[in-house]
């Protein structure tokens, strides 16, 4: 290039504007900076730089100038750009092409007159994206003849790697600008979520209650919930949507609406029945999504607890000093056909047994090294399982709230505290008297 006596001299100034601009993250810095520096490197009188993006024929914006007094973001501050109209620069723009005019003569009334005033030799530069020249640099003269021809080359390569270079920080500004409004958006929905879930859990005669909810993302779909139910019963109920996130989070509350609107009393069976009813026929039917389900009508005086399932994990119990599963026939997860029939199951408890429901997010949670006394491997590791959940519950002599502190304690310390890929939820109950 030659605009510094010595190539050491050049290659240092060079470096320095890349490290400058490499520090920076705003385009519209970027492109004052490159300016500014780019200046000795290329002399010019005047810089225009022009853009269709968004428009068509003969539609362009200019979108920097160096006469003006005034900075304009031409990424923020669109509707202050000027929006002209055909002539010269717009047969040069939508031409697609280098052009170099040493004796640039523009009438009066074009459109773009304003911005080439007293300019007599033009060196039009395409910025390409996707073939097609959206953006141009208009390095103008003031005397004719002024355009170093032998530079031409190397200047269009460097306007054209600058060009990408913002095109690419505007794009991560608006990537990450999306991604805070989908975390907004996620944020809400996860609160909105979690208030379907009981705020406090009742108080039940002769029960001991704690819960935990914690979701993989902002929102999940694993739901839990204790009904009233008359006659002085009560219904337990836990669920997991297949899948995560926001879409989870929808049918979750899809299925908790379900479920608060279905009339008493009702049976466990029967409960299910009607849940997966709707589901199967308004929401779920080839959507490919499911939910499976746990629900059981507990009678305080009798410690009975009747339930169905529809495929979920079968609960923990601790009966008489030994933990068992409640691995009763089981019907198909809600969603999936309009029609399932659900058996239900009858369990009397004693003093001092525990019940503990949970999702498959415990269970199914992965050591992150290929350590940890679990159950099953993937891919080299080692899954939490049922036989570690069963072992706490065997030595436990505490309260329900203890009882699901130790469960969520010894999963984070089996995952070595790792991020939760899937929900996690615990309702956990003990027979008191």
């Amino acid at each position: 290039m030659g605009f510094l006596p010595d190539w050491r001299d050049e290659v240092r100034y060079i470096s320095d504007l890349m490290r400058d601009i490499s520090r920076e993250q705003d385009p519209q810095k970027v492109a004052v900076l490159y300016g500014e520096k780019m200046r000795a490197v290329f002399p010019r009188d005047r810089l225009v730089t022009v853009s269709r993006r968004g428009l068509e024929w003969p539609f362009f914006r200019v979108t920097r100038n160096t006469d003006w007094t005034e900075e304009i973001d031409p990424w923020k501050q669109k509707d202050r750009l000027p929006l002209l109209r055909g002539g010269f620069v717009a047969d040069l723009l939508y031409g697609n092409e280098v052009a170099i005019i040493q004796d640039l003569r523009v009438p009066e009334e074009d459109p773009a007159a304003e911005h080439l005033r007293g300019m007599r030799s033009l060196f039009a530069i395409p910025q390409f994206d996707n073939g097609e020249a959206v953006n141009m640099v208009l390095a103008l003269h003031a005397r004719p003849d002024a355009v170093d021809t032998s530079a031409a080359a190397t200047m269009v390569w460097n306007s054209n790697l600058y060009g990408r270079g913002t095109l690419n920080l505007v794009l991560r500004r608006e990537l990450n600008e999306a991604y805070q409004e989908i975390d907004r958006e996620l944020k809400i929905v996860g609160e909105l979520q979690r208030s379907l879930l009981p705020a406090e859990l009742p108080r039940i005669p002769g029960l001991d209650l704690a819960a935990a909810y914690e979701p993989s993302k902002r929102a999940g779909g694993d739901y839990y919930d204790v009904f009233r139910l008359p006659g002085g019963d009560w219904g337990f109920f836990i669920a997991d949507v297949s899948g995560h996130g926001t879409p989870a989070a929808v049918m979750m509350a899809i299925t908790h609406a379900i479920a608060h609107s279905i009339p008493e009393p009702i049976t466990p069976g029967d409960m299910l029945a009607a849940i997966n009813g709707r589901l199967a026929e308004r929401y779920t039917g080839g959507a490919g999504s499911f939910v499976t389900a746990f629900y059981g009508v507990y009678r305080p005086r009798e410690r009975t607890l009747t339930y169905a399932s529809a495929g979920h994990n079968p609960p923990r119990l601790r009966y008489e000093g030994s933990v068992v599963s409640l691995d009763s026939p089981s019907g198909l997860p809600l969603g999936i056909v309009p029609q399932e029939w659900y058996p239900e199951t009858c369990v009397r408890f004693g003093p001092t047994d525990l019940l503990l429901l949970y999702t498959d997010g415990i269970t199914e949670t992965f050591a992150t090294g290929g350590g940890g006394a679990g159950e099953g491997r993937e891919g080299g590791r080692s899954m939490y399982g049922t036989d570690r959940l069963d072992s706490i519950l065997a030595s436990h002599r505490g309260g329900a709230k203890a009882l699901v502190d130790a469960v969520q304690a010894d999963v984070r310390a089996f995952s070595d505290g790792a991020a939760a890929v899937d929900d996690r939820t615990l309702l956990a109950m003990t027979v008191t008297q």
